[in-house]
């Protein structure tokens, strides 16, 4: 391994404050509100034993399996599993329906197959134009599913179809995804705290 230049180190330090200025920006009133909205309304959900359908598409996929996964394995608490499902974690299905119809209904038809009344339907998008995201949103409305979006600092179609959209204060893709993670471990940690007393 060789001795780290200082360009490489100038890079590494700009990249790290990058971050950190995008999760100081979190602080700031507006963001804190819309964090609070997005954290109770999914608590009340699950106080009313539904479930939280997520998806998500490149890194926003992982995001969505990460946060699926901390409602069902546990964040900090070891407590009982919640209902969550990523829609991206089916291979089967997101290749059938590609094949089948086509990718821009890769979730769409999967939340008519799950989706069901008082459930909530997150969906994480980091431009929020994503045609298979959209399209899902148009069908929840259809079920009456109450929706949170996760976008960028734009927030794209996303923002102006949620009911509830969190809106990251950036505009680049890896600050925008790095504030969604901060935001799914903010959710995990007052769901156990609030649920599980």
């Amino acid at each position: 391994m060789g001795i780290m230049e200082n360009n490489d180190k100038e890079i590494i330090k700009a990249l790290i404050n990058d971050s950190i200025e995008a999760k100081k920006k979190m602080l700031e009133v507006a963001q804190l509100g819309y964090i609070y909205k997005v954290v109770n309304k999914i608590v009340e959900t699950y106080k009313n034993n539904r479930k939280v359908i997520i998806c998500g598409n490149g890194g926003s996929a992982s995001d969505a399996l990460h946060f699926s996964a901390e409602m069902v394995v546990r964040f900090e608490k070891n407590r009982a599993a919640l209902a969550s499902i990523a829609l991206n974690e089916n291979v089967s299905s997101l290749t059938a329906i590609g094949n089948d119809f086509a990718y821009d209904y890769s979730f769409s038809r999967q939340l008519e197959a799950f989706a069901q009344e008082g459930d909530i339907f997150v969906v994480i998008s980091t431009s929020g134009n994503s045609k298979n995201i959209i399209n899902a949103l148009e069908f929840a409305k259809k079920l009456d599913i109450f929706t949170i979006g996760m976008t960028n600092s734009d927030g794209g179609k996303v923002k102006r179809m949620c009911d509830l959209c969190y809106c990251a204060p950036s505009k680049v893709t890896a600050r925008t995804q790095e504030c969604h993670i901060l935001l799914i471990h903010i959710i995990a940690k007052f769901v156990e705290e609030k649920i599980f007393i």
